[in-house]
């Protein structure tokens, strides 16, 4: 009985060694605080996160704080695990790294970024198309970029 205790721990061990699965957590606006700015995180519609390789959490208030965070410490895709961002038809997660970014100065977010994101470039051009304006940009277009007011 003992040696089959044993091999069914070693099991659940060795099961837990695999793939992580980084999913994203509620966030409570009374105390995440953004990263970067360290504002709390009062518009969850515009809100990101990373979630490290470690476990380790990271809260934003805007994709331009979140995007600032992976420059400031040169991490790249190797060292998250996930990053998520709101969608900003849906209010959902979406994965930052893949989704669709629509920037104009005028949009208004809390950090005056003036992206907004979405899941894909359909509903990204939908909303330009209505605003009447904005670029579209994917993750990649991001690095590095010149934003708004933060120029």
């Amino acid at each position: 009985m003992k040696k089959y205790l044993l091999a069914a721990f070693a099991i659940v061990i060795l099961a837990g060694c695999g793939d992580k699965n980084y999913e994203p957590r509620a966030l409570n606006e009374e105390t995440d605080v953004c990263q970067i700015c360290q504002m709390t995180v009062v518009h969850q519609d515009f809100a990101g996160q990373i979630i490290e390789k470690n476990g380790d959490y990271e809260v934003f208030d805007d994709i331009g704080c979140l995007v600032e965070k992976l420059e400031r410490d040169q991490q790249s895709e190797k060292d998250v695990g996930a990053a998520y961002i709101k969608d900003a038809n849906t209010g959902e997660w979406i994965n930052v790294f893949e989704a669709t970014y629509l920037y104009d100065k005028e949009f208004w977010t809390p950090m005056n970024y003036g992206v907004l994101v979405f899941e894909d470039v359909t509903e990204a051009e939908a909303y330009r198309s209505k605003s009447g304006y904005g670029k579209l940009m994917n993750f990649e277009d991001l690095q590095g970029f010149k934003w708004g007011i933060h120029q």
